[in-house]
């Protein structure tokens, strides 16, 4: 299109239309006066009929000229009939109304008579409709009105005449009807159409004014019509300033055109300036709309807004579609409701579907967008601002391409892990939105699959949901298969926590969707081809899964429906009866699980005549599997603990509870004798071994012994019965509990039953030496058997007196709680007796758990693991420190060479050996055992000592093949049985507490996230305790917070009061409960106090950090109660504006503290180690406080209230001033145990927390590396010890203090990095003030650095040497991450920057002596660190050089060889020197000048390195 002024040609298509002639002016009466056309066809009739001559007249003239031109007005049978050559005919008329004399006259009197034709709705049309060419052919051609508009001589006129006309048809069309119509019926419409795509315009800008002032009375259906024209009416016009003002006026007006009005802005050739003002102005509008637009148009608004956006605007437009759009907001219900309305149309009528496809073709056509969501989302840290439609703009971006999948799956799962994006949001994705969500399928599966492979339990719940939710909506065949296949791969990875989360997911979807999984049963079965890489709990979740099936199956209505649960039987027979161990075990845990599903009270049910009932089946199962492992020890315990779980946690039918009764009460029979007068009848001898009743608490009323020892000696033989013992028990008395209304009084004679276990006397030293190796075997396993069946007695009987059951009466309760806590007293003799045993007769003993990996080897928990590994540590630092000693104690073989120890070394010394082995040595030499790891043990004092309080080391190997104490066992720290002592002695009942405070340290380890050194993959549970949930756990546990104060308060005040009390209570509480006089107890009060303190200092910091505590307001506010001081200090709440009151959370957080303050100070005139527990403990408290502000934080809520963070500065105080007191206590040699020996790591850990909690951590960096350490000399001793302030600081702990220091001094550095990092990004605003702050930091930093560095002069220790080159080197390293920033502002604080750099010369000449002797020597600890700290000195060097040389201050850089001088300054000779002095530039490090050089900025030789 071109605008035509002054014979202007046109620019679109210039050989169209030249007029030959100049284009005449127009007169004013045909521009200006017009009549007013008629509102009706009524009207124009009547007009007519006024004046009928002077209409006919003029109607006349213009068929003539028409005529004259070659166009047949008047055509009856359609449309006016143009000539072929429509240019001939504009041309001519062009001519006659603009070159002739008469052209005024005859263009007024073709105007009038045009005029006066169309007041007819009829010619109107006929004249607007498509002519046919000269009446013959069919040949459609355009409209006369068309072909007259490209006349430049009456264009204008009849561009007016027709808007003028446009409003008599606005009414014509209804906003219901008007879609129906066609164009060829809305006159309206084709008179806009007349004007798009003509050839030139002659007046554009009236023509524009006229047409804008039209448009803005116009309907909204037509002004949207002419609005979305614009570019195609007006075309290429010069300015547009007019139509973009009106525009925006109309837009002020009616936010509804917002989309016609951005096409037309998309489309108007407007200049930069104008462009960028609309598009201003239309985005800020166009976001307003985005909640208010109908949502047919919402597509096309965000395919502008996001194709508009500018890196300027791109972040705002995001932010604002984020907030506003809420087409996903739907409740389930109207989204299900307009799903069925959908339901047969295409998915391109959705307007959802639309939406998602606008975004995401956006996002595709401009990568700068995903970058700007993604960074957007990041920034979004409230879960209440995270919205639906975050979902889908991750899903869209992931689909984009892999470049930017990982960046989603990383952001989604931090949102996930952080609470933001919630389950109830993916739900509003998927559910109800089936055909929606089809096309994206694929990727919410790839994210699920992601999210399931996740470490984070959170990201993993997460995924399970996604897949829950797949499953549901999607029934077709194919999508399940999809979802199922995904499951299988998951379980064919390997990885435990993933293999566990997918097999949770099998499990929900066969509670929720057993029917609908029948069918595809098929693509289940892949799991069956991993079972023998599963470990229990694993193996558990899968054959819950195929139980649920099959039961499904066995009431299902598909033909293959009974096959499912036929072939599941099938192969857990067959495992069943396999005599591999392996799938022997695979076999009961799938039949027993099977039988809890059929056995269920609730499936009582006959699926068929032909089939037998679940109850006879279940039946079946059991008989089949007791047959199959009664032969064989574990299987047969593996059974009876299953069972027993299954008995508690499952109501099954009275026909298997039966069952199981008859034969759990084979147990006396198998286990018990028959006592005469509280003696057995006879006295037999077993393998030489004389017998003899321990732990009688029934006296002679006893009618029952245990007969452990005859069972024991005859276990050697064949099969023992013993090791079923326990779980045959717990069988027995769970079918009690079920039978008799959760009482035990049937099976109460168990509890104060003897024990017929080997004679007393074979514990004495000369007993002991008498006995050969099989007698001594069958000793210790005596001892361990009974130990075991104390354990369960006390996992069965403490459940009488936890308030759960109230058939029992109290004085019934009051005689238990007497025999449980004698019972504890056994428990702590039999296995402190047996340890010493062990430790003479290393034996490996039998398991009485099944716990096996998938090759069979033994499984170790957690709490073993920490202790090998602590032994590890141990050993490896004993081997460093003492070489020579290890050296002597080595192996030798029988020429008196040295040779490596053996695995089987390492285990004989822990005791840990096989049997077999054990076997092989007492058949070579009678009597005589493997050296065990501690000779004292089998002196002439080992067997007849026992120390009470001691950890059994040698049994810590095998606690794994324990059974295990049930939580319920806690209960007993609630009483005591103290009161009927001859005086109350609090001492006396300590080791029974501490016993559990054991215990209950390694539970509570469990549930602590796996360390570094432990990998979660490769630990289990303790056995009987993988089923239970920490909230379980924390249930049982939380009503005992007040007693573990209660022993912690007995402990402080036994280690007050020293050893006035009665020393003989042990002994005597001993007697009463049964324990034979076979050793010397030794029973030291300050140790057992002390060990409690530690062990209740423990368990209470675990607990404060464990996630589901800090998460729980009640169970953190019942915890640190227990643990307030009787009265709180006005000092503890110094330095808070407004003191908390009591109760709150901060107010118990304070008063923990404080209370943990007063036991520190307590511990400080007791012991350094308990001290030490204290201050970790305190510590711990502020970890607590800190973590449970960001929990608030992070999930946008105060979870327990909002102004805890209050407190934190305040804890962080006390925290420091507490280390310090440790620091500058001074302590005395009765109080450090062992002096300072192995006491780095504390002293290490509390210079952390002094440090770390210091108002200011550089300023006292700063003071104790230039003032403190320095003073200390090489042979340990201080310059002025008293007026040093640091007793801890010695020669023993000179190298922990240097570390300590090192490391916090780079922490430091990296800090100010960080910081000084954000001053050189783009219009940050820098201050000089701010600028000269950081470089005075970073100056403190490099005085830390070169101080510690040149300890290495007076302190000739390789290990100080050696961190002086590794941390040297790490400084340097850092120091050059800022280098930028020095660079940046060289010019404003030259002189500062230049000291920093020659003060830093110091340490970097220091290290290179240090790293020129270490070769000399051949110091490997210092050379393996020297390359990588040369690499960053020559860094460091260069980077210097290009500093000084790119400055404009005069300043030059000199670089030569340094002289070879020692630590001391002396030169000594070098054959560097000798050698070439001018090939050999620093062979170590390119230094920069001598050292004798001056320094001088603006010298020639101005040095830096």
């Amino acid at each position: 299109m071109v605008f035509l002024h002054q014979q202007n040609p046109s620019r679109k298509r210039p050989s169209s239309f030249i007029p030959p002639f100049p284009q005449p002016k127009i007169p004013k009466s045909s521009t200006t006066t017009t009549k007013k056309p008629p509102q009706s066809q009524n009207e124009a009739v009547e007009d007519n009929q006024v004046s009928p001559s002077s209409s006919s007249s003029s109607v006349d003239k213009l068929v003539s000229i028409l005529a004259d031109a070659g166009c047949t007005l008047i055509n009856p049978s359609g449309p006016p009939c143009l000539p072929s050559d429509h240019h001939k005919f504009r041309n001519h008329l062009n001519r006659l109304f603009s070159s002739s004399d008469t052209a005024p006259a005859l263009r007024s009197d073709f105007l009038s008579g045009f005029s006066s034709y169309i007041n007819l709705q009829q010619n109107f049309r006929r004249v607007l409709a498509f002519s046919k060419r000269d009446g013959f052919g069919a040949k459609r051609s355009e409209s006369l009105v068309k072909q007259l508009l490209l006349v430049p001589a009456i264009q204008l006129d009849l561009q007016i005449m027709l808007l003028e006309k446009l409003p008599e048809y606005f009414d014509t069309n209804s906003v219901d009807s008007r879609t129906t119509l066609s164009l060829e019926d809305d006159v309206a419409r084709l008179i806009i159409d007349q004007f798009r795509w003509l050839d030139f315009v002659v007046d554009p800008n009236t023509f524009t004014d006229k047409l804008l002032q039209v448009v803005s009375i116009c309907p909204l259906h037509l002004k949207k019509e002419i609005i979305g024209s614009l570019p195609e009416i007006i075309g290429d016009q010069s300015s547009n300033n007019a139509v973009v003002d009106s525009l925006e006026q109309m837009l002020q007006e009616d936010s509804e055109i917002i989309v016609p009005v951005l096409d037309a802005f998309s489309n108007l050739n407007l200049d930069e300036m104008m462009q960028e003002q609309a598009r201003c102005y239309v985005i800020s509008t166009a976001i307003s709309c985005i909640r208010t637009i109908d949502g047919e148009h919402i597509p096309n608004l965000l395919s502008f807004l996001l194709l508009s956006a500018t890196p300027q605007n791109v972040r705002r437009i995001i932010s604002q579609i984020r907030q506003q759009l809420t087409f996903v907001g739907m409740s389930n219900s109207s989204r299900s409701s307009q799903q069925r309305k959908l339901k047969g149309k295409s998915l391109v009528d959705n307007t959802e579907a639309s939406i998602l496809d606008a975004l995401r073709s956006s996002l595709l056509f401009k990568n700068m967008l995903c970058q700007e969501v993604l960074k957007e989302l990041s920034s979004v840290e409230k879960p209440q601002d995270h919205k639906v439609i975050d979902i889908w703009l991750l899903i869209l971006i992931y689909m984009n391409g892999k470049s930017m999948q990982k960046s989603v799956e990383k952001i989604l799962k931090k949102k996930i892990v952080e609470s933001c994006i919630r389950e109830d949001m993916i739900d509003q994705c998927i559910c109800g939105n089936k055909e929606l969500v089809q096309d994206y399928f694929p990727w919410f599966l790839s994210l699920s699959e992601h999210l399931l492979a996740c470490k984070e339990q959170k990201a993993r719940d997460f995924g399970i949901h996604i897949y829950i939710c797949l499953f549901g909506e999607f029934g077709d065949t194919y999508f399940r298969q999809e979802v199922l296949g995904a499951l299988v791969t998951h379980v064919g990875s390997g990885v435990s926590f993933e293999v566990n989360s997918s097999l949770n997911t099998m499990a929900l979807l066969a509670s929720k969707y057993p029917q609908e999984l029948i069918p595809l049963s098929a693509h289940i079965n892949g799991i069956l081809d991993y079972l023998e890489g599963f470990c229990m709990e694993h193996l558990h979740k899968v054959y819950e899964v195929f139980s649920k099936l099959a039961l499904a199956a066995r009431s299902s209505t598909y033909c293959f429906g009974s096959s499912i649960a036929d072939e599941l039987l099938m192969i857990i027979r067959k495992q069943v009866s396999h005599p591999d161990m392996k799938y022997k075990k695979m076999g009961l845990i799938g039949t027993l699980k099977v039988v809890s599903c059929l056995g269920d009270i609730n499936n009582a049910t006959r699926a068929s005549p032909s089939q037998k009932s679940n109850c006879e089946e279940a039946l079946e199962l059991l008989r089949t599997s007791l047959d199959s492992c009664k032969q064989l020890c574990l299987p047969l315990v593996l059974f009876y603990d299953e069972l027993t779980t299954i008995m508690l946690h499952k109501k099954l039918q009275p026909e298997i509870v039966e069952w199981v009764g008859k034969h759990a009460g084979e147990f006396e029979s198998k286990f018990l004798s028959d006592l005469q007068a509280g003696q057995l009848p006879g006295e037999d001898s077993y393998c030489g071994l004389e017998g003899e009743l321990w732990m009688n608490l029934d006296g002679d009323i006893s009618p029952i012994c245990l007969s452990i020892l005859s069972l024991s000696s005859s276990s050697l033989q064949s099969m023992s019965s013993l090791q079923v013992l326990p779980a045959n028990f717990l069988l027995l008395s769970a079918v009690e509990r079920l039978t008799n209304q959760g009482s035990l009084s049937g099976i109460d004679a168990l509890l104060g039953c003897p024990l017929h276990l080997p004679s007393s006397k074979y514990f004495s030293e000369a007993g002991w030496q008498s006995l050969t190796a099989k007698q001594k075997q069958i000793v210790c396993l005596s001892l361990y058997y009974a130990a075991n069946w104390i354990r369960e007695l006390l996992n069965a009987f403490c459940t009488q007196v936890t308030g759960r059951f109230e058939c029992t009466s109290q004085a019934t309760q009051m005689d238990i709680i007497v025999k449980l806590l004698k019972r504890l007293r056994n428990l702590v003799f039999l296995e402190n007796l047996l340890n010493n045993c062990i430790k003479c007769h290393p034996l490996s003993l039998p398991e009485l758990h099944l716990q096996v990996d998938n090759s069979g080897t033994l499984l170790l928990n957690k709490a073993n693991n920490r202790v090998h590994f602590e032994k590890k540590s141990e050993h490896k630092k004993t081997q460093d420190n003492k070489h020579k000693k290890t050296s002597k104690e080595s192996s030798s073989d029988p020429n008196g060479k040295l040779r490596q120890p053996t695995i089987l070394d390492v285990l004989r010394k822990t005791g840990a050996v096989t049997s077999q082995d054990v076997s092989n040595d007492s058949q070579s030499s009678k009597g005589q055992t493997f050296i065990p790891a501690d000779q004292d043990s089998c002196n002439s004092t080992g067997l007849i000592s026992l120390e009470v309080s001691a950890v059994a080391k040698a049994l810590e190997a095998q606690r794994f093949k324990f059974r295990p104490l049930h939580v319920q066992c806690y209960s007993l720290l609630m009483f005591s049985n103290n009161q009927k002592s001859c005086c109350l002695d609090p001492a006396v009942e300590l080791p029974l507490y501490l016993y559990l405070l054991r215990d209950l340290h390694n539970k509570l380890d469990y549930f602590m996230p796996p360390g570094k050194q432990f990998s979660a993959t490769c630990l289990s549970a303790p056995a009987g305790f993988t089923r239970m949930t920490l909230q379980e756990f924390l249930s049982n546990v939380r009503p005992l917070f007040p007693n573990l104060r209660r022993h912690f308060d007995n402990a402080i005040f036994v280690l007050k009061e020293g050893d006035g009390t009665c020393e003989d209570h042990w002994n005597v509480h001993s007697a009463s409960a049964g324990n034979p006089e076979v050793a010397s107890i030794v029973f030291s009060k300050s140790v057992v106090s002390t060990l409690v303190f530690k062990e209740v200092l423990h368990s209470f910091s675990k607990m404060l950090n464990l996630i589901d505590v800090q998460m729980h307001k009640s169970v953190l506010s019942d915890l640190l109660e227990a643990f307030q001081p009787r009265e709180v200090s006005e000092n503890v709440f110094s330095g808070l504006q407004q003191s908390p009151s009591p109760g709150t959370i901060e107010y118990l957080y304070l008063g923990a503290s404080s209370f943990i303050e007063d036991a520190l100070d307590m511990a400080c005139s007791f012991s350094f180690m308990l001290a030490s527990e204290s201050l970790l403990t305190l510590e711990s408290v502020v970890t607590s406080v800190q973590t449970v502000l960001d929990k608030s934080e992070t999930n946008g809520k105060g979870i327990h209230s909002p102004s805890i963070h209050r407190i934190l500065p305040n804890l962080r105080s006390r925290l420091g001033t507490s280390a310090q007191k440790l620091l500058s206590h001074n302590w005395d040699s009765e109080h450090l145990e062992n002096g300072w020996k192995n006491k780095g790591e504390i002293v290490q850990k509390i210079l952390q927390i002094y440090l770390e909690n210091s108002e200011s951590k550089s300023d006292l960096l700063d003071k104790l590396a230039c003032s403190i350490l320095p003073a200390v000399s090489s042979s340990g001793t201080t310059v002025e010890d008293d007026h040093l302030g640091f007793p801890t600081l010695c020669n023993a702990t000179f190298i922990v203090w240097c570390r300590v220091l090192h490391e916090g001094n780079i922490a430091i550095l990296n800090k100010l990095v960080k910081e000084i990092a954000l001053f050189m990004k783009p219009r940050a605003a820098v201050q000089i003030e701010a600028v000269e702050k950081h470089l005075i930091k970073i100056q403190k930093s490099v005085n830390v650095v070169v101080s510690l560095v040149n300890l290495c002069r007076t302190h000739d220790k390789v290990t100080v040497r050696a961190m002086s080159v590794k941390y040297g080197g790490k400084f340097v390293d850092s120091f050059l991450k800022g280098f930028d920033f020095l660079q940046a502002h060289f010019q404003t604080h030259n002189e500062l920057i230049i000291q920093l750099v020659t003060e830093l010369q110091k340490a970097t000449r220091t290290i290179q002596t240090l790293c020129s002797e270490a070769k000399g020597s051949k110091q490997t600890a210092i050379t393996s660190k020297i390359p990588a700290t040369k690499r960053s000195m020559e860094r460091f060097l260069f980077r210097v050089k290009a500093l000084l040389h790119s400055t404009s201050s005069g300043c030059t850089f000199w670089m030569g060889n340094l002289k070879h001088k020692d630590l001391t300054g002396q030169v000594v000779s070098s054959q560097a020197y000798a050698d070439d002095q001018n090939n050999n530039v620093d062979e170590d490090l390119a230094e920069a000048v001598e050292e004798d050089q001056p320094v001088s900025v603006a010298s020639e030789d101005g040095e830096t390195e």
